[in-house]
C-alpha cells in the first residue's frame, strides 16, 4: 500500500509575498516561492503536482494575476496574466471539472478558468465602474464549489466590521439566456454577517465553513452551517473565536481537522467542531490563504 504524507501550503502577504509549506504540526517550514505580489488564495493539484495562487497586485490597479509552480518550487508559470482579473482573492480548485474558481474583490466578480489559465469566464458580476467599486458590499472574496450539488458559493464581505457581509449561492454555470450581472438563480444564504472572508465545504457531511474577520462576538471567528438545513433555518455555529483577523481556512475531513490563518501570523489547528484548538505557528507575518494536501510518500517539496 502506498503511504501518504500531509502538508500545509500557506501564503504570507508580508516580506515581499511568500508561499511556504509545513507539516500539519507546524514543523519543517520550507519557503517555496518569494516575490508574490500580495498573495491571497492558494490551491493544490496533487495529481499534477502543482500549487496555484492568486496575486492581488495593487488593489487600486487592475493588475491581479494567478501563478502556478511545482510542489518543489520549480517551473513557476503565470497562467492568468496581470489585468485579466482585478484583485483575485480566495482560489478554489474543482477537481472533477478541472477548473479554478476565484473571487475578484475590486473586480466585483466571481470567475473561473481551465487549469492552464485558458477559457476565463465571469460567472457573477455584482457591479460596474468606479462608483460601484467603492461600494464594498459588492466585493466578492471567498469561493467554494459543490460539483455534485451543482452549486457555487461565495462571500461579499462588506466594509470592515460593518455587519453587511453576505454568503450567497448560485448554479455553477450561467443559466441559459442570462448574464453574469443579471442571473436569476442567486440565493442569499446569510446576510448581516460581520465580515465573512474565505469559505470551505465538507462535501461528505454537507457543511459550509467560513472565516469572519469582523468584530467580536460574531467576528474574528470560524463558523459553520449545514449547506441545506432541513428546516431552511440558517444559524451560524461559531466554532473558534478571538482570532486576529481570520482569513484562510482549510479542511481535512478524513483527519477530522481544520486549519486557519490570521493576519497576525498565526496558524491554528482544531477539530472540525472547534475542539482541541492550538496554535501550530505564531508570528509568521501577515498570513492569508492556506491549503491542506495529502501527498504520496516520496513527493519532492
Amino acid at each position: 500500500m502506498t503511504q501518504r504524507q500531509e502538508r500545509l501550503f500557506v501564503l504570507e502577504a508580508s516580506s515581499g509575498g511568500r508561499l511556504f509549506s509545513v507539516n500539519p504540526d507546524g514543523s519543517d517550514k520550507k519557503v517555496i516561492v518569494t516575490g508574490c505580489r500580495i498573495p491571497d488564495g492558494v490551491a493544490i493539484d496533487v495529481l499534477a503536482g502543482h500549487v496555484y495562487w492568486t496575486n492581488m497586485g495593487l488593489p487600486p490597479e487592475n493588475d491581479g494575476s494567478i501563478e502556478r509552480v511545482d510542489l518543489d518550487g520549480g517551473n513557476r508559470t503565470t497562467i492568468v496574466p496581470s489585468g485579466v482579473t482585478h484583485t483575485p482573492k480566495q482560489l478554489y480548485l474543482e477537481a472533477v471539472g478541472r477548473k479554478l474558481y476565484w473571487g475578484d474583490r475590486e473586480g466585483m466578480r466571481v470567475m473561473r478558468c481551465d487549469l492552464d489559465g485558458s477559457h476565463v469566464e465571469t460567472l457573477v458580476q455584482t457591479g460596474q465602474g468606479e462608483d460601484d467599486r467603492r461600494d464594498e458590499t459588492r466585493w466578492c472574496v471567498g469561493v467554494a464549489v459543490d460539483p455534485a450539488g451543482g452549486h457555487l458559493y461565495w462571500t461579499q464581505k462588506g466594509p470592515s466590521d460593518a455587519g453587511l457581509g453576505k454568503i450567497l449561492r448560485a448554479g455553477i454555470s450561467l443559466p441559459a439566456g442570462e448574464s453574469a450581472a443579471e442571473r436569476g438563480d442567486i440565493e442569499v444564504l446569510f446576510e448581516g454577517l460581520p465580515e465573512p472572508i474565505d469559505l470551505e465545504l465538507d462535501l461528505a457531511e454537507r457543511m459550509l465553513y467560513w472565516t469572519d474577520r469582523g468584530d467580536p462576538p460574531r467576528g474574528n471567528s470560524v463558523n459553520r452551517s449545514p449547506m441545506h438545513p432541513p428546516d431552511a433555518q440558517r444559524t451560524p455555529e461559531i466554532l473558534l473565536t478571538h482570532l486576529m483577523e481570520a482569513i484562510g481556512i482549510a479542511l481535512d475531513p478524513d483527519g477530522g481537522r481544520m486549519y486557519v490563518t490570521d493576519l497576525a501570523g498565526n496558524v491554528y489547528a482544531a477539530g472540525l467542531d472547534g475542539s482541541n484548538r492550538r496554535e501550530i505557528l505564531v508570528a509568521q507575518g501577515n498570513l492569508t490563504g492556506i491549503a491542506h494536501a495529502v501527498l504520496p510518500t516520496g513527493t519532492s517539496f
